[in-house]
């Protein structure tokens, strides 16, 4: 996650008019009606259509069709966005930053599958290319009022059970779009994004920033693989307080990939306020994350966050597992916070020495020290686990790790 760049974003937002230019159709948003462009291929049918405007009534992308993404386009409150099974969507990538960001009261509905995944893609095919999906709902964060790092658009609120919709078997590839050193776009960014959402079979691919980015909010996640993101593969701040199952970070050798990556998880509650509330507190359970390498932490829990973490293998980077500040350690030593169940290579660093790692060693099933092996990259799991299956929300398993052998979940739709 980049720091202290909201102002630049919102600077260059509010000059480019395009991200303000309205547009909507009943169901194409290229279908003749003045609401959108299409490009022909020379025969008198049409193969591409262009996102370029913002949708403010219901929009279809359909099967079948090709779309270049032209600009920020924001789904406005009211409209829902509704993508169908095997849509590419391509960033144009020709100066502009190109986005998509559904607001406070509007809805995505983008349910791909396994064999036809919704793929959002960039004409370059390097990380940093475009600026990926935005979504802001009305739940809770511990910052006050909010506002998108890219398209200014507010965020916040009380209703955690507020639903902006569903994401299924969806893979973005190349985002992190940079304004500079500092300032890039995640895969996914969830702003006070509430638990009637749904968001299962995401895959972030090789993007310059974070894979996945919650601010705040409650939503479920499930099914979600970061893949060689140079910064972290996932991210939480301003009070996240959600349920995840089933998560990859893998991160590609270094001399292979091209650029260094940072965290596999960093961990906050409020890098300003610790002891903000609503407190983060997200509760984790099997996760495969694995590092390429260098001093960067695997886990970093720091900055007030509370956790509960389970049935997880945390391997591949210099420090697997750090806690840091009074608040975080203070919740894993009284028992607030739960690290149960997980496999770490090397040991727990603890910055205050107040949860250490003879605390570490001594929970239920966990385990430091260790080597691991792997089939196709981070497929493996070792035996032992909490079954959290009293919760519906959490599939029932007896083992650590995201992707059992002979159970691949993420075969034939991510890369």
């Amino acid at each position: 996650m980049r720091k202290n760049w909201k102002f630049a974003a919102m600077t260059l937002v509010a000059g480019m008019a395009l991200f303000t230019t309205a547009c909507s159709s009943d169901n194409d948003p290229a279908a003749n009606t003045g609401n959108g462009n299409t490009e022909g291929n020379g025969n008198g049918t049409e193969e591409s259509y262009v996102l370029d405007k913002d949708i403010t009534e219901n929009v279809t992308l359909e099967t079948g069709k090709n779309y270049t993404l032209n600009g920020g386009i924001h789904v406005k409150a009211g409209a829902t966005l509704t993508i169908q099974p095997g849509v590419t969507i391509t960033a144009k990538h020709d100066g502009t930053v190109d986005y998509i960001l559904v607001e406070q009261g509007a809805k995505i509905d983008a349910q791909g599958t396994a064999s036809q995944p919704i793929v959002m893609t960039s004409e370059k095919k390097e990380a940093g290319a475009w600026g990926g999906l935005h979504i802001c709902g009305y739940a809770h964060t511990n910052n006050g009022s909010g506002s998108s790092e890219i398209g200014n658009a507010p965020y916040g609120g009380n209703n955690d059970a507020d639903n902006s919709g569903t994401l299924k078997y969806i893979r973005l590839e190349y985002t992190g779009y940079a304004f500079d050193e500092e300032h890039e776009a995640n895969g996914v960014s969830f702003y006070g994004v509430g638990n009637g959402t749904t968001v299962e079979h995401l895959q972030a691919y090789k993007g310059s920033d974070d894979g996945f980015e919650f601010f705040g909010g409650s939503v479920n996640v499930k099914y979600l693989v970061a893949t060689s993101c140079s910064d972290d593969s996932f991210d939480w701040t301003e009070g996240w307080n959600g349920k995840a199952q089933f998560l990859v970070a893998y991160q590609e050798g270094e001399t292979s990939l091209g650029y260094a990556c940072d965290c596999l998880m960093e961990c906050d509650n409020n890098g300003t306020n610790f002891a903000a509330t609503p407190v983060a507190h997200p509760v984790i359970a099997n996760a495969t994350l694995i590092g390429n390498g260098g001093e960067a932490q695997g886990v970093r829990l720091r900055a007030g966050t509370e956790v509960e973490l389970y049935n997880t293998i945390i391997t591949g980077k210099g420090k697997a597992l750090t806690v840091e500040t009074d608040e975080t350690e203070n919740a894993l030593k009284n028992g607030t916070s739960k690290l149960e169940y997980v496999a770490i290579a090397g040991e727990l660093s603890s910055k205050q020495g107040i949860y250490t790692n003879a605390d570490f060693v001594q929970a239920t099933g966990n385990l430091d020290n260790q080597t691991f092996t792997w089939n196709n990259k981070y497929v493996g799991t070792l035996d032992g686990g909490k079954d959290l299956s009293a919760d519906s929300f959490f599939t029932s398993t007896d083992y650590k790790g995201a992707v059992k052998s002979g159970e691949d979940w993420t075969e034939g739709w991510t890369l």
